[in-house]
């Protein structure tokens, strides 16, 4: 096994967290798909990709590409996913507060974590948060494993959170120092 100077083994995470830096995009393959179609010859393979791009600075989309070889089933995901991508709500390194999201049977429910706690979340939830910019966050996928079904009902949670400054103007609350002034029914 390969091992770094430290004795331990090397985690493709850290490297990849340290290699992108905040502004440019970055891309992160989810999940690749082999399909096979059984002809006269013998079977044909065909494959799918399923691609997580963000800009560690709140902005987040993901693609799918089909074609016969992986490259550009890759190439055709990673752009769909760069044209896809949309803003999200972040407060500091992680989210403003708990949510659920829900697309088709999957569910993802997403909680804010305290400084240095990391990503605690697996597969597809993990690549979303990532691209984000998120680092501090607690997740747990509910329901259907399907990985497009699990990252679609990432991005929904994300696109669902909101600040509390933005729930104050939508209320018109006056803010002040970051909290509510108190609101008498009577008045």
């Amino acid at each position: 096994m390969n091992h770094t100077s430290s004795g331990r083994r090397p985690d493709s995470r850290r490297q990849e967290r340290a290699s992108t830096a905040k502004g440019d995009t970055s891309e992160k393959v989810v999940f690749i798909n082999r399909c096979a179609k059984v002809v006269k010859g013998g079977r044909r393979f065909s494959f799918s990709a399923l691609i997580v791009a963000g800009d560690h600075d709140g902005r987040v989309g993901y693609g799918f590409g089909k074609a016969n070889e992986v490259s550009e089933a890759i190439r055709k995901a990673s752009e769909a996913a760069r044209k896809g991508m949309e803003k999200v709500s972040l407060n500091e390194n992680t989210i403003p507060h708990e949510v659920i999201g829900e697309f088709d049977g999957a569910r993802v429910l997403m909680r804010p974590a305290s400084p240095g706690t990391g990503i605690i979340a697996g597969g597809g939830v993990r690549a979303v948060a990532e691209a984000a910019g998120i680092r501090d966050v607690l997740a747990k996928s509910l329901g259907s494993s399907n990985h497009a079904n699990v990252v679609k009902a990432t991005i929904a949670a994300l696109r669902s959170l909101r600040r509390k400054d933005q729930i104050f103007k939508l209320r018109g609350i006056p803010a002040r120092d970051g909290r509510a002034e108190s609101h008498d029914a009577t008045s």
